[in-house]
């Protein structure tokens, strides 16, 4: 395993997590509710720089989801000349994992790994819904979990890849078959403010 200190090291380097190098995806909400694509440049387990086309205020709260570390928020404390840069509000828990989120990224990226998943999933609260096939079949199913842009489930049913479906109302296609269920990416993903473990399909 690289430690994540190793990477983009500096002596000169006075935050106080250090900071990686990474290049993911994402949407950001401003305080009004407004929300846009984004892009980061570097994070740690403290912070973030995003490169961002409307920029907040400094102390502003923002509210972001990233691909492959999930839900994160904070405060503006820097303005960047493409973006701006967050100090991030996590538990001592909720910090420990995006370090080991961090590290693998870092490694992935030093060993040339394939991408994860695009998006952190959850575990939904009420994981009880249904799958509606093109022909009007219905089945009641599991969520195994569920992100912005898809889900998985246990069900009865196997739906060959590419099939449209309807999970609840919410509408999809299926992009993998397995032994006990099937995966859904969602045609259009859900908004960072609706979307939470008490989402529904």
């Amino acid at each position: 395993m690289i430690p994540i200190r190793k990477i983009n090291d500096r002596p000169e380097e006075r935050r106080r997590h250090q900071r990686v190098k990474v290049s993911l995806l994402g949407r950001y909400m401003l305080a009004d509710r407004r929300e846009f694509p984004c892009q980061t440049i570097d994070m740690s387990p403290g912070g973030l720089a995003l490169f961002a086309p409307v920029k907040g205020k400094d102390g502003e709260r923002v509210i972001a989801y990233i691909d492959q570390i999930g839900r994160v928020e904070g405060q503006i404390v820097r303005q960047l000349d493409n973006g701006f840069a967050l100090r991030m509000n996590m538990t001592l828990i909720k910090r420990e994992k995006l370090a080991d989120q961090l590290t693998w990224l870092a490694n992935r990226n030093a060993l040339g790994m394939p991408e994860d998943r695009r998006h952190e999933r959850v575990i939904p609260a009420n994981p009880r819904t249904t799958l509606k096939l093109p022909d009007g079949r219905e089945y009641v199913v599991k969520l195994i979990d569920i992100s912005i842009s898809g889900c998985a489930m246990t069900c009865d049913a196997k739906p060959s890849v590419g099939t449209p479906v309807k999970v609840g109302n919410t509408s999809g296609q299926v992009v993998r078959v397995f032994e006990t269920g099937i995966a859904i990416e969602f045609t259009r993903h859900f908004a960072l403010s609706s979307f939470s473990i008490d989402v529904s399909l």
